[in-house]
């Protein structure tokens, strides 16, 4: 795929899943068997902060990688990590690199800012 087409898949992942329901069938369009991990991630914020959504603030593409720099946004609703529910809004920066193949996302990387989340939830000081 071209790196045009490798953009344009990334932008059709997040708008599927952005401030929707994220149930695994509809992940496994996606993201292949190999990047469980990636899957994981999503069930795990998605308990505490459902239907949360992913911004999209940059992207680039070189060959079947693509980096995002994005935003993660949503209200904690449910225990994260032993923080009882808050009901606070809270908006994260992260950065995330995809790699693509057999028509799916097969790989990730990706780092958030931690301190943000836990700033914006009121346990940590800001």
């Amino acid at each position: 795929m071209s790196t045009e087409n490798n953009k344009a898949y990334v932008r059709k992942y997040v708008a599927a899943l952005s401030g929707k329901d994220k149930p695994k069938a509809l992940q496994d369009e996606y993201i292949a068997d190999s990047d469980e991990e990636l899957k994981g991630h999503i069930m795990f914020f998605e308990a505490s902060f459902p239907h949360y959504e992913f911004i999209v603030d940059d992207m680039i593409a070189e060959g079947d990688k693509i980096s995002v720099l994005a935003r993660f946004r949503g209200v904690h609703k449910a225990d994260l990590m032993g923080i009882p529910p808050t009901n606070k809004q809270v908006e994260v920066p992260f950065a995330i690199t995809y790699r693509l193949g057999e028509g799916k996302i097969v790989q990730h990387w990706m780092s958030f800012d931690r301190m943000a989340l836990m700033e914006q939830l009121g346990v940590a000081p800001g």
